[in-house]
């Protein structure tokens, strides 16, 4: 049930951004989000996220411009926040947008490419978010597993309504994601009402178990370098595959170098704007990604959200006119994306 409403506390400061970027274009995947939980409406992003013990309501904006960003960051919470609070509020707005990412050398890396680079000018600023756990990151992974998103996001909010702890803010009540140890307490049954299959209800609940017991630190990956040893730890648990790996540490671990490539949706994107008459191959997606070094998966980014914005699927604005388009375009992608794991 919905905790009682209490009075808030409400702190306020601003975090600068390493430019260029681009926080209405960052933030736009989340246009379609459930406002209960996350969701960017009216210039603003909201999400309620727990501070070591404490849970505040962070609403943020824009206050700066793509070569002098700023952003303007309020934090509700029913508790007073020490300045301790306050550091980890700051570094938990930093790592979810990535603020000191430099997008500098990823355009310098795929100038060699015209496709891509056409695309970085006109996605220019933008940058991919990361979720405040690698947990997260991890339990949409599997939930996404060879359905549509739009699938997906249902289940997503479900489960986050029914397991996620509840505060209520000024009169409305937000969600935050459910912990390891929810999960990892709930019933396969009640995993499965929220619209779960069978074995993704085990997959989480066997996940949820392995971080609450401390048999599985997630958050140690963020020390690797190497992500072939992450995606082949993340691999050998039950539920875990390589296209399952590769999103985890792309969303949660922010590590660009990783691409999806076995995903059917990514391929046909790829298809697209690279003018190819047949949907390419996992093979051929990496060949055509190795042209971007490093920064694989952010190349592979800023593909889909270039074809979202030119539908204006949950991003779009002015922008989605000038999205570039090859000139013999392979057959649309699907509207709804299938993943492969």
């Amino acid at each position: 049930m919905p905790t009682s409403t209490k009075k808030t506390f409400t702190r306020r400061f601003n975090v600068k951004a390493v430019p260029p970027f681009d926080f209405d274009l960052s933030a736009r995947i989340f246009s379609r989000g459930d406002p209960q939980f996350r969701a960017y409406e009216d210039g603003r992003f909201r999400q309620l996220i727990k501070i070591g013990r404490k849970p505040g309501l962070f609403v943020i904006r824009s206050t700066g411009s793509v070569e002098e960003p700023e952003l303007r960051v309020e934090l509700k919470t029913v508790e007073e926040l020490s300045p301790s609070d306050v550091r980890k509020a700051r570094a938990m707005v930093n790592s979810m947008f990535n603020l000191d990412m430099d997008l500098k050398p990823f355009y310098k890396a795929v100038k060699g490419d015209p496709v891509l680079s056409g695309l970085a000018r006109k996605m220019y600023g933008l940058k991919s978010p990361t979720t405040p756990t690698v947990f997260e990151a991890l339990v949409d992974s599997i939930i996404e597993q060879q359905i549509s998103l739009i699938a997906a996001h249902a289940m997503q909010s479900r489960m986050i309504k029914e397991f996620g702890d509840p505060l209520t803010i000024e009169g409305t009540t937000y969600y935050m994601f459910p912990t390891p140890e929810k999960l990892s307490a709930a019933r396969i049954e009640e995993l499965k009402s929220c619209g779960l299959s069978t074995r993704k209800a085990e997959y989480i609940k066997d996940v949820a178990m392995l971080v609450a017991s401390g048999s599985l630190d997630l958050d140690k990956f963020e020390g690797y370098d190497d992500i072939e040893a992450i995606r082949e730890e993340l691999s050998s648990i039950r539920g875990i595959g390589r296209w399952t790996a590769e999103m985890t540490m792309i969303r949660g671990l922010h590590k660009m170098d990783s691409i999806p490539a076995d995903d059917i949706g990514l391929q046909a994107k790829i298809s697209y704007f690279y003018g190819r008459e047949h949907r390419v191959s996992s093979d051929e997606l990496r060949e055509i990604a190795e042209r971007w070094g490093k920064y694989r998966g952010l190349g592979g980014y800023y593909l889909i959200m270039t074809l979202d914005l030119e539908r204006g699927e949950g991003v779009g604005d002015d922008r989605a006119a000038r999205a570039r388009t090859p000139k013999k375009p392979a057959a649309r992608p699907p509207r709804e994306r299938i993943i492969m794991d």
